[in-house]
């Protein structure tokens, strides 16, 4: 499925109430996926499935913020991380994800399993969508690939650092004003 898909500027929204959910395997193609991420990202289930789950990345996430993800859950652990996707028409959504690795019968990971909350509007602007928007910039300076997610993942963890908290410490302090 070709992904020339540019960003329309609008932002979509769903209910707090409600879930995003979806499964990937070892390689994060799609192999489930719930109504309301279809509905949201504008595809048919038979359109996702078997599709990287990048099918919905949208181009204003810093490549590191996927890094710190990856390496989070290749080592059998859980992360949550707030991220922009993109529908099939360019709009977008934010999400706030909680990520974690399916283990299997065997002990080994089978695959990843992703719930995603809607998260507080506040915290997105005041927070998550600047601190994206600078380690975005500094990707952005890089033209060798490898080189630019290290600096962006570096300019992540000394955020990081410099709130004197654990990552995840950090995503569970932002606060909605509301």
């Amino acid at each position: 499925m070709s992904h020339s898909i540019k960003p329309s500027g609008r932002e979509v929204f769903f209910p707090a109430s409600e879930l995003i959910v979806s499964k990937t395997d070892l390689k994060g193609r799609l192999t489930y996926v719930n109504r309301l991420f279809c509905s949201i990202a504008g595809y048919t289930e038979a359109q996702v499935i078997g599709q990287q789950h990048s099918i919905v990345r949208h181009p204003d996430m810093p490549r590191s913020v996927f890094k710190l993800l990856w390496d989070t859950i290749e080592d059998r652990r859980e992360i949550f991380a707030y991220v922009k996707n993109m529908a099939s028409n360019g709009d977008h959504y934010w999400v706030f994800a909680h990520v974690t690795p399916s283990i299997g019968a065997d002990g080994k990971i089978a695959g990843y399993h992703s719930n995603r909350r809607a998260p507080a509007a506040d915290i997105i602007k005041k927070t998550i969508a600047p601190l994206y928007a600078e380690v975005l910039a500094i990707e952005r300076r890089h033209v060798n690939g490898k080189e630019a997610v290290a600096a962006g993942h570096k300019a992540l963890t000394d955020f990081v650092a410099s709130q004197k908290v654990s990552y995840d410490e950090l995503m569970f302090s932002l606060k909605s004003a509301a």
